[in-house]
């Protein structure tokens, strides 16, 4: 008798959270499907919308999903909900705080590249490497990384000369990512491993891949389980291209300090030009608030964020620049005044002065916004007018459709950079613009960003005319970590006379 009543009672106390969680649970779906969407089914959720499609279907399903449900709606990753929003209003409530400070799940399979690194990581360590890193991007440390801009932007001319006047129609975003890439490497690491004069880089390579590797997994959800992704081919060529990228940043950080110390022996003066690479070395050095892998990891997000968000916004304003020659030439104009047919390379303050040409930058990245989502866990419940989204919950911002709100940006799809005169910019809700992102967790490289877009960005249409090929209604965009062509930029490339 007493065995069976001790049964019973584990019975019943195993039995009360199962209990808790189906009731949760259950308050979880009744919550999630008050919001509009397609239909969920067991296991899979709604991901067969994206079942047999390639990279470029990936963008047409959400682009058929933002024009059924305008602002607001849900999908079902398998078993696990996130909330699409595409509303000022809605994103305000979201980011516009210090809470929902959590990135989305789509970041955890990032994590494996980037560990806790300024994208990633939450709480007390992301506030305290927030505080750390900041001063990197004073103006006086901005000035110095204008050298790199001037130096590897000539290198990027030399070889786009080659292009100039022969007719030939090419992908001119190759061009701009293989220089962005040369000056992060050198700004954020202190070494040039100059993409645009070699043929072929492992490291730039792995670059490249390991992104696509990571939407593929994200969309297929029988690929989040981290033991079968390892068995798989993609799994184990995302492996394979991670072991690259810690092996090469771990090196530079094991040369550079090895450097730092023979320097400090030999009594060298340290450089006028530091890389960010250094100027986390001197923290954790002076009051050993990094550590070693601390610093891998904010070296590696630099790499990441600072070279493919960029040259995804130069790219874009190059291309727009082609489809609208009276946009380029008042540009040239501007740029020109500042420059009197000179070939000087550029200061910060010269950079300061293009206002027209910034102009023209920030309706681009409005149009195509290089990061074209952006994600949160909520930390608490959020009330998204009737729809109540409970914490915990993964929500997505669809930075592409929230700058095409005709209540805040009329006629959207047209290209105007006087949006952005001060006085157009006045009592706009600051949420229904952000390249960038905003609120406590905005992106601070912001003005390095905008400094090397100008810089790379004048070098070029001082020294050529650009024609897009394609038309803006021919694209094909692809919605990965950043938004692409798929058929790259196509472009023709004149001399300009002197």
């Amino acid at each position: 008798m007493i065995t069976y009543l001790v049964m019973f009672v584990v019975l019943i106390l195993s039995a009360v959270p199962v209990l808790q969680w189906y009731k949760k649970r259950a308050r979880l779906i009744e919550l999630i499907d008050k919001i509009p969407g397609k239909k969920a089914y067991p296991l899979i959720g709604t991901s067969y919308e994206f079942f047999g499609i390639d990279r470029k279907g990936i963008f047409n399903v959400i682009h058929e999903n933002s024009k059924q449900y305008p602002y607001i709606n849900r999908i079902w990753v398998g078993p696990s909900p996130d909330v699409i929003i595409r509303k000022a209003e809605y994103v305000e409530k979201v980011i516009g705080s210090s809470k929902n400070m959590e990135k989305s799940r789509i970041y955890d399979f990032v994590k494996i590249w980037l560990g806790d690194g300024l994208l990633i990581s939450n709480g007390e360590k992301w506030f305290k490497h927030r505080k750390i890193i900041t001063p990197t991007f004073h103006f006086s440390i901005l000035q110095s990384f204008c050298e790199i801009f001037n130096e590897k932007s000539a290198v990027l001319v030399e070889k786009l000369n080659e292009k100039a006047n022969t007719g030939e129609v090419f992908n001119i975003q190759t061009f701009i990512t293989n220089a962005a890439l040369d000056i992060i490497s050198e700004a954020a690491m202190g070494i040039s491993i100059d993409v645009q004069r070699q043929q072929k880089s492992e490291y730039v390579s792995s670059i490249y891949e390991i992104s696509e590797l990571i939407l593929h997994r994200f969309v297929r959800p029988y690929l989040h389980p981290e033991f079968i992704y390892k068995i798989t081919s993609t799994g184990k060529r995302f492996y394979h291209c991670l072991q690259i990228l810690h092996s090469f940043t771990k090196d530079v950080i094991e040369n550079r300090k090895k450097t730092r110390l023979e320097n400090q022996r030999k009594g060298v003066v340290v450089p006028k030009r530091q890389a960010f690479l250094d100027l986390l070395l001197d923290a954790n050095e002076n009051k050993h608030l990094l550590t070693d892998q601390d610093i891998r990891e904010e070296v590696d997000t630099f790499m990441f964020e600072g070279h493919d968000t960029t040259a995804s916004g130069i790219s874009w304003t190059l291309y727009i620049l082609g489809c609208y020659p009276d946009v380029q030439e008042k540009v040239f104009h501007e740029i020109d005044s500042i420059f009197n047919g000179t070939d000087r390379p550029a200061t910060l303050a010269d950079l300061n002065e293009m206002k027209y040409l910034e102009r023209v930058i920030k309706e681009s990245m409005r149009i195509f916004p290089p990061v074209p989502t952006l994600g949160r866990i909520l930390s608490e419940d959020v009330q998204l007018d009737e729809y109540l989204i409970p914490k915990g919950t993964s929500v997505t911002i669809q930075v592409y459709y929230l700058h095409r709100d005709p209540r805040f940006f009329p006629d959207p799809e047209k290209f105007d950079p006087d949006r952005f005169l001060p006085d157009n910019i006045e009592g706009r809700n600051p949420f229904a613009y952000i390249p960038f992102s905003a609120g406590s967790r905005n992106c601070i490289g912001q003005k390095f960003a905008m400094y090397e877009e100008k810089s790379v960005l004048s070098s070029i249409i001082r020294r050529f005319k650009l024609n897009s090929v394609e038309k803006r209604e021919d694209l094909f965009l692809m919605r990965e970590l950043i938004l692409k062509s798929y058929n790259g930029m196509k472009v023709k490339l004149e001399r300009r006379n002197k």
